[in-house]
């Protein structure tokens, strides 16, 4: 008789709220901010943004202790701002995509950078850099009607207390209200999307044991503390 498994759908818990905000789908802009560009190599003039996705199950809703990743020597940090799209839509306009916002959220986009480089060295696809177990930490989302603005604030990480990352959502190059557009002229956004929207310069390592701080003015903060893997499995 075939085995029937239940997998409870991912959530985000939302600050004021006892409903949890149902995650469907997470696209993330890639090399959003112009420094940041610069340390992966690459060039920031303005060019059109490009989107990667991660499984709506890599959520990590709140943080908590993380069991370091397999496959990897290099894991990195993101900080990063989340949208949480509330109302879908095609082909939306600039002028409007805010208005199909639900919240907004501070979260990780953790990454495994050795996989991530040699799949660019092979011209290969990410997923397995940037979309597996736990790769993506997301605090609770304030929602939109609270009057956060996604245009200005600032954006830091630290590890074991110490900063590694700062920035400011106005140094985003593509600001939320443009890479929702963009976005949805190829898919068609649904209430449960997440969009991460990139993160300022000063990405690095992670180690077994550091506890990874990711603040947004405004939004509050998401913490990890990684502890190393007893399985004996290499990494």
């Amino acid at each position: 008789m075939p085995m029937t498994i239940t997998v409870p759908a991912p959530t985000v818990p939302v600050q004021g709220e006892a409903a949890a905000f149902p995650v469907r789908r997470i696209w993330c802009v890639g090399r959003n901010y112009a420094e940041h560009a610069r340390e992966m190599g690459s060039d920031p003039d303005r060019t059109p943004p490009f989107f990667f996705a991660k499984p709506a199950d890599a959520v990590v809703p709140g943080g908590g202790t993380l069991v370091f990743p397999s496959r990897t020597s290099s894991l990195h940090h993101e900080v990063e701002l989340v949208v949480a799209i509330g109302v879908g839509g095609e082909d939306i306009a600039a002028s409007r995509a805010l208005e199909h916002v639900y919240g907004y959220a501070v979260g990780l986009d953790m990454t495994r950078r050795d996989l991530q480089a040699e799949a660019k060295r092979l011209g290969q696809p990410w997923a397995l850099a940037k979309g597996f177990d736990e790769s993506c930490p997301i605090g609770a989302i304030l929602p939109a009607a609270t009057g956060f603005d996604p245009t200005r604030g600032a954006i830091a990480l630290a590890v074991n207390g110490t900063q590694r990352q700062s920035g400011d959502l106005s140094e985003m190059i593509w600001p939320v209200s443009e890479a929702i557009a963009y976005l949805s002229r190829f898919v068609a956004l649904a209430p449960g999307d997440l969009i991460m929207t990139g993160t300022p310069a000063g990405v690095g390592p992670v180690l077994p044991g550091d506890m990874v701080t990711g603040t947004c003015a405004g939004l509050g903060e998401i913490t990890v503390r990684y502890v190393a893997r007893n399985t004996g499995e290499p990494a």
